[in-house]
């Protein structure tokens, strides 16, 4: 019994991946039964974060490996918005603490545990016709296969045009707009067809060609989802936002 026991810490500590939070699927790979883990907890070989949620002592948290997991548990999660826009290198201001914008399909809070170690906002958004277990141009970031999943530049736009007049200032989007110069065209063109908001896409083209960018040229409005042909306005603190057709 001691010789079984001393395999499963010594694969406990030696199996996974250092910052990585572990959950009771992880534990049972290694025998590690749900009272097996209290009596960890107990003493000192585990800690436990939140309900079912574990790391090993001392072990800071990686931040790809807890995304990882809440991909597992949120479905559609994916970086999105400014901060993905911000790993690929579009972005305006350097934020000391950046809060990690997060986009999924169904309701819920992004657990404290993440939260008090990589500040997040969590985004329930449909902004595109598409399935969560096929999102649009979104994939593990630089491709690789222990990365979590992140939107492409231009999906993160509109992520980010979508939050304008909410929670996005108006004058930050246009300056990112106008950093965003390299932007594929033709994806650009897909998920604009795909888009379900009249004023994301409206936006977009509008942004687009008061910057002169590249690829604003290339999008035909008449082929995109803008909606009715009344401008559409809304009110924010930014002030009134007029969009024509």
């Amino acid at each position: 019994m001691a010789t079984t026991h001393a395999n499963k810490l010594n694969a406990l500590y030696t199996q996974f991946a250092p910052g990585m939070p572990l959950v009771p699927e992880d534990l049972a790979t290694l025998g590690i039964s749900a009272d097996l883990a209290v009596h960890y907890v107990r003493a000192g070989w585990l800690t436990r974060l939140a309900r079912g949620v574990y790391c090993r002592p001392n072990d800071a948290l990686a931040l790809y490996p807890c995304l990882l997991l809440l991909q597992r548990r949120f479905k559609g999660l994916h970086v999105g918005g400014k901060s993905a826009l911000d790993w690929y290198g579009v972005r305006q201001y350097v934020a000391q603490q950046p809060v990690l914008h997060l986009y999924g399909w169904t309701a819920g809070r992004v657990p404290e545990w993440f939260t008090e170690r990589f500040p997040a906002a969590y985004h329930r958004k449909r902004l595109f016709d598409e399935h969560p277990d096929a999102l649009l141009h979104v994939g593990p970031f630089e491709n690789r296969s222990d990365a979590p999943q992140v939107s492409a530049p231009e999906r993160a736009l509109l992520e980010l045009l979508s939050e304008v007049g909410v929670r996005q200032p108006l004058q930050e989007a246009r300056e990112l707009v106008e950093s965003a110069d390299r932007l594929r065209a033709d994806v650009l063109r897909t998920l604009l067809q795909h888009c379900t908001s009249v004023k994301t896409v409206r936006l977009c083209l509008q942004l687009g060609r008061e910057a002169a960018l590249p690829w604003s040229s290339t999008l035909d409005p008449v082929t995109l989802p803008t909606g009715s042909s009344r401008p559409w306005v809304s009110r924010s603190t930014d002030g009134l936002l007029v969009l024509p057709p």
